[in-house]
């Protein structure tokens, strides 16, 4: 398969040149985008950008944990997602496939595997790293979090965004000043995000978001 167009999402200028490099030499992809935020990111997608596949790294200036991927896949459903990262604990990468990811390439990984990773995934098939083992259901507990992570993700991408600034402890108002909606469209956005999330309030709402960051996944609860 051949792939014309990718957009890369990462805020590491020397890493976007190199994987850039290795995307046109290596694969023949024609045109490669970068975008150091999720915000650029979306951006560019919604003023017509269109890549036959998207890489991205987890930790951006804007986001944190699984929220870019679950905001990105909601914006662009249709188009694969591959996260690289430096960070690859077995839970993480077991988060984010879950999440929708198309595969997880570990940021430190060899040209060759990068190269092996993306033409696994442009044929249709999913790349996890070697050594990789998903954790078995009886052996660690995941069921509340692999619920939460389905859950996020069924949410649109203004519903993530409003959810994130419910996060930070922001206001209806605020809120509306920040995306520059009415506040009555806000309310009707957490409504709707309580419905979907399955739960009764802003606290539970935001527990639930918790849920799907970095520190839960690598150090879940032990009660």
């Amino acid at each position: 398969m051949t792939v014309s167009e990718v957009l890369v999402i990462d805020d590491h200028p020397l890493f976007c040149e190199a994987l850039s490099m290795t995307l046109q030499s290596a694969l023949g992809v024609a045109k490669v985008a970068t975008a150091s935020r999720l915000s650029e990111a979306l951006e560019l997608l919604s003023g017509g950008l269109s890549p036959e596949a998207i890489l991205l790294d987890l930790n951006l200036p804007d986001v944190a944990g699984l929220d870019g991927l679950i905001r990105l896949k909601g914006a662009v459903p249709g188009i694969p997602v591959i996260v690289v990262s430096s960070l690859s604990d077995n839970r993480i990468v077991t988060s984010v496939v879950q999440a929708g990811a198309a595969g997880f390439v570990p940021k430190d990984s060899r040209r060759d595997v990068f190269v092996s990773a993306f033409r696994e995934i442009w044929n249709g098939g999913s790349y996890t790293p070697d050594g990789y083992c998903p954790p078995a259901e009886a052996e660690t507990d995941r069921g509340a979090e692999a619920n939460a992570v389905a859950r996020l993700a069924d949410l649109t991408p203004q519903q993530g965004r409003i959810l994130q600034l419910v996060c930070e402890g922001k206001l209806n108002k605020q809120i509306a000043w920040e995306l520059s909606i009415a506040e009555t469209t806000v309310k009707a956005h957490i409504t709707a995000i309580l419905r979907k999330l399955g739960v009764q309030s802003r606290t539970q709402a935001v527990l639930i978001a918790q849920q799907a960051r970095f520190a839960s996944i690598l150090h879940p609860p032990t009660s």
